[in-house]
């Protein structure tokens, strides 16, 4: 494999929020090709309990947006009232307000992006034991980055985001998703704006890799 290609794409493939072109259409079968990859994925016991939820129509997406708004809302006041701190010169803290604001934008301009793709799972999770609860969502969630992935690829952005949740019933009910099905990730997808995308600062991955047991780096 040429190495320098796949470490790009696996480095380059973000959360894609105030650069989505909302003015540009989507083809359906560049969506279908993307989902076609991230089904290749690993599925726990060969199951294959992911279901793909595309939407393109104007007034669900419309309404999907209207309750990611709320949920957007119904998370920032858990952030005010129990709000995330970092100590002084930590990275994450001082990215927080450029993250922050490109949520905003998300949240006010979702209804404007002309694909909406939803990762479910089969099976209700609330209750399960950590092993049932780990496999269902290890066989969904590596799906849904693949599509990531084969989007970032072929020229689409879109944003892991979970905020629409908080009304899953709601969302469920609007879609016609079964009872028996859990959704995982909302993907808005769109073509993006701007040339390339840079690798994300993250903190460095030895401080976050331990060797033999918790807590000992190398």
């Amino acid at each position: 494999m040429d190495l320098e290609t796949v470490d790009k794409l696996l480095t380059t493939t973000r959360s894609v929020r105030k650069r989505l072109d909302l003015e540009r259409p989507v083809e359906p079968a560049l969506i279908e090709d993307c989902v076609r990859i991230s089904l290749q994925a690993p599925t726990g016991s060969n199951q294959q309990g992911w279901r793909v939820v595309v939407v393109t129509d104007a007034d669900k997406r419309a309404a999907i947006a209207d309750i990611y708004r709320r949920g957007f809302d119904a998370y920032m006041a858990m952030n005010e009232a129990s709000p995330v701190t970092y100590p002084s010169g930590d990275l994450r803290g001082e990215q927080q307000p450029r993250v922050l604001d490109s949520s905003t934008h998300l949240t006010r301009h979702l209804h404007q992006v002309p694909v909406m793709v939803l990762y479910c799972i089969k099976g209700r999770l609330e209750d399960m034991p950590p092993v049932v609860q780990a496999s269902s969502f290890g066989s969904v969630l590596p799906a849904a980055w693949s599509f990531m992935l084969a989007a970032r690829a072929r020229g689409l952005g879109s944003a892991w985001t979970t905020i629409h949740l908080f009304e899953e019933k709601v969302v469920a009910e609007l879609l016609g998703i079964p009872d028996n099905f859990t959704q995982a990730v909302l993907l808005p997808v769109a073509y993006f704006t701007g040339e390339d995308f840079k690798p994300a600062k993250r903190i460095d991955a030895g401080e976050f890799t331990y060797w033999d047991s918790w807590g000992r780096t190398r």
